[in-house]
């Protein structure tokens, strides 16, 4: 077996929506902004998967990466069949405006190691929030 992941033929992640929240009550000072996405994962292959865990990159526009990964999705490890399809809402925090990019890894039906990315998500923090930082 392959230590290698693979990416697999028809199983993709879709970005369904971005929600921008500001709260400077609720949200840590250093990252008032939260962008809630909404994301579903299809699978068009011909093998069930199971995802395991997730790694994204936050590319902020001030020159910092930060990079955010671990085991599960949400805390779950969906396994999809030919034709199923995982959807789940999630967040991230900052203080500027990003771009978050990652994937989702885990193993097909065979064991081998699989990936698919994540689509670009662009965060621009609209204009005249408080406590915004475009850089």
């Amino acid at each position: 077996m392959p230590n290698e992941s693979k990416e697999l033929p028809g199983l993709r992640a879709e970005l369904d929506k971005l929600v921008y929240f500001h709260d400077t009550d609720k949200l840590p000072s250093d990252a008032p902004h939260a962008f809630i996405y909404f994301i579903t994962i299809i699978n068009l292959s011909n093998s069930t998967v199971t995802l395991r865990g997730r790694r994204w990159v936050l590319r902020e526009v001030d020159g910092h990466s930060h990079v955010i990964e671990g085991e599960g999705i949400v805390g779950k490890e969906p396994t999809l069949a030919p034709g199923e399809r995982f959807s789940y809402n999630s967040y991230h925090m900052t203080h500027c405006d990003c771009i978050a990019t990652g994937s989702f890894h885990g193993i097909d039906t065979s064991g081998y190691p699989i990936h698919l990315r994540i689509p670009e998500i662009e965060m621009k923090i609209p204009p005249n929030t408080p406590d915004s930082s475009h850089a």
